[in-house]
């Protein structure tokens, strides 16, 4: 039924401007509409990602978007630290922390949280 549409990610945050600076700025993502002030939407690869208002925003305690980054995760890792991002560790079972990245089974990736607390993920090879 929904396997050939597309799917957006959304992301509750409490300060648009914040987010905005952090979307734009530091993950370099591209805005391609503003829905009058309560919603943004960002161009990522071949989806889209929609950054709204909420007072529910940064409750959520688990992963939600994630960025297949291949072979390039090392480098973007590396980036997203020289711009303040602080990368998350977690204790994952079959993996090893390799600096701010998370090693094993043929996988590596690595946590990030945006300023309201969503948790955002980088997955490679």
């Amino acid at each position: 039924m929904l396997e050939n549409s597309n799917a957006t990610a959304n992301l509750a945050v409490k300060d648009l401007a914040k987010a905005k600076a952090f979307y734009e700025g530091t993950l370099g993502l591209k805005q391609v509409d503003d829905m009058g002030g309560e919603l943004i939407v960002y161009k990522s690869g071949d989806t889209l990602i929609n950054v709204y208002h909420s007072q529910f925003a940064g409750t959520n305690e688990a992963t939600a978007v994630t960025w297949a980054v291949g072979d390039e995760i090392g480098a973007i890792v590396k980036s997203l630290k020289s711009k303040g991002v602080t990368f998350e560790h977690y204790e994952m079972p079959g993996l090893s922390l390799e600096d701010d990245i998370h090693v094993g089974d043929g996988m590596k990736v690595a946590w990030f949280k945006d300023p309201d607390g969503n948790i955002l993920n980088l997955a490679g090879k």
